[in-house]
């Protein structure tokens, strides 16, 4: 998997799975999103590229370096109470819930096309300013095996968003 492709991966995942979990627990506005992603499966990345890399202060997705960014929710995403789908360059991804509590989400991500396989996430929130989960992808990406797991956690900021666009799942 190329750095380009893991790195939209992982901005697919930050994004789908905070949105299926929002319904009614959330808060519109900016949050920082956390993640920290291993992946089995994955190419040795030369000893120089991953120097180039460090020296540009990038981080190679994967290699359970913790990715932050930030994300803008809007009021109809914290709203919504069905998991988006995605859908981009070849990708074609369902999400739905398969239990949910007060504190807690279970769901399934349904993946055809160039990225086929299942993952599982779980999510838990503490009121409506902080979530933390898990997520667990088996599959293939463009027909090489794929087995990645990802932990990640969400902080509201504040209400406004400033110069942060709001979240977009992927779509044609």
């Amino acid at each position: 998997m190329t750095p380009k492709i893991a790195t939209g991966l992982i901005a697919a995942i930050i994004v789908l799975l905070p949105a299926a979990a929002f319904a009614a627990h959330g808060r519109a506005g900016l949050w920082n999103v956390t993640s920290t992603m291993q992946m089995a499966n994955t190419p040795q990345m030369p000893p120089e590229a991953m120097a180039m890399m460090k020296s540009r202060g990038m981080k190679m997705p994967g290699m359970g370096q913790p990715m932050t960014m930030q994300m803008c929710m809007t009021q109809e995403q914290v709203n919504g109470d069905v998991p988006p789908a995605m859908h981009n360059r070849g990708e074609n991804c369902s999400a739905k819930v398969l239990s949910q509590t007060a504190t807690s989400m279970k769901s399934e991500v349904t993946c055809h096309g160039r990225m086929e396989g299942v993952g599982h996430a779980e999510m838990n929130w503490r009121g409506n300013e902080h979530y933390e989960g898990t997520y667990n992808f088996k599959g293939t990406m463009e027909g090489r095996p794929q087995d990645i797991s990802t932990r990640y956690s969400g902080d509201f900021v504040k209400a406004d968003c400033g110069s942060v666009k709001p979240a977009k799942v992927m779509s044609h």
